[in-house]
């Protein structure tokens, strides 16, 4: 049984230095291997994301010093984003694998497969993502990290290490990692588990993997200036003047209060940014803010913690929601 390996895949080692203050303007100056040119692997850069200094410093310590680097933080802190468009801004590769229930052991390392080559039946080993991966230079992210079958973490477990190698048993086979393979992971917990019944199908996660994490970092949500700024731009091109730069800092206001509520236990669901987008793009959508705002987040909490929320909204919006909103009816059969 033999793999051919593409060579097209395979990238050579990093051929210039990025000047990482300059790129991601930080306080401190930082020189980071990266590459001239983009290929078919490296995310498009996006010019209005926003870059949180610390988290953006141990993401460059992970590419530059070959550092095992774990992101936590809610959803919708962008996560996954900061990774990617730290290697957009340095070419490098970037590959992410949602670490959902159904990715098996068998998805990340690959199987044998029949084939007709020549009239013949031969067995191939098709290779999964994980070997290909390890083998070039790539930025390998498994989002969800906290939520991965126990089968597939210590598959991820042998090449935690910095000098990782994975065995392919099926194959006798072992494979050393490229020097410029780089590991990061995203998740919504800390590995100890849910506590804030915010995010079902996370577990707790061995310790003794987690002590494998060389640099663990926590990204929160941004100022609401800046916020505010960050949605303008992403609604620049639906918006007709409907929203003004006044309205949507008022949303963020809404979200930041639903934030600090959450943090309080006054409410059990949190408004991210992803959800400040949704309500202004359906803002324009309904040419009414207040409707945009029930059907981009009021209809998805809790009915006991409406009333809370129109509360919310009139610190913001000078007006309270309409009763007959803050209220589930249940017709009877």
């Amino acid at each position: 049984m033999k793999k051919n390996v593409d060579k097209n895949l395979i990238r050579n080692e990093p051929n210039t230095l990025i000047n990482a203050k300059k790129a991601f303007d930080l306080s401190i100056d930082m020189k980071v291997p990266g590459y001239s040119e983009p290929d078919q692997y490296v995310p498009k850069i996006d010019n209005n994301y926003h870059f949180d200094e610390e988290t953006t410093l141990a993401i460059l310590a992970g590419f530059k010093f070959n550092r095992r680097v774990l992101i936590q933080g809610l959803h919708g802190t962008g996560k996954s984003t900061h990774i990617e468009q730290i290697a957009a801004r340095l070419n490098w590769r970037c590959v992410r694998i949602n670490l959902d229930s159904h990715i098996s052991r068998i998805d990340l390392i690959g199987k044998d497969a029949i084939i007709l080559k020549d009239g013949k039946q031969i067995t191939t080993f098709n290779e999964g993502i994980l070997p290909w991966a390890i083998q070039s230079a790539t930025a390998l992210v498994f989002d969800e990290y906290d939520a991965g079958r126990p089968d597939v973490m210590f598959v991820i477990q042998r090449i935690l290490e910095a000098d990782g190698k994975l065995t392919l048993l099926d194959q006798s086979k072992v494979i050393s990692p490229h020097n410029y393979f780089r590991l990061f992971g995203t998740s919504n917990t800390v590995g100890l588990g849910d506590t804030t019944g915010l995010y079902h199908g996370t577990q707790q996660i061995n310790q003794g993997q987690m002590d494998r994490w060389n640099i663990v970092s926590s990204l929160n949500y941004l100022e609401e200036q800046i916020e505010s700024k960050i949605i303008s731009s992403k609604i620049i091109d639906i918006n007709e003047n409907f929203l003004d730069k006044e309205n949507i800092l008022n949303m963020v206001k809404v979200a930041k209060l639903t934030r600090n509520g959450f943090k309080n236990g006054d409410l059990s669901t949190v408004m991210s940014p992803r959800t400040v987008i949704s309500w202004a793009e359906n803002s324009i959508i309904f040419k009414d803010i207040a409707y945009a705002f029930k059907v981009s987040f009021l209809n998805k909490c809790d009915e006991t913690e409406r009333g809370t929320l129109s509360e919310y909204f009139q610190r913001c919006f000078g007006e309270f929601l309409p009763e007959e909103w803050l209220s589930v009816i249940i017709e009877k059969p």
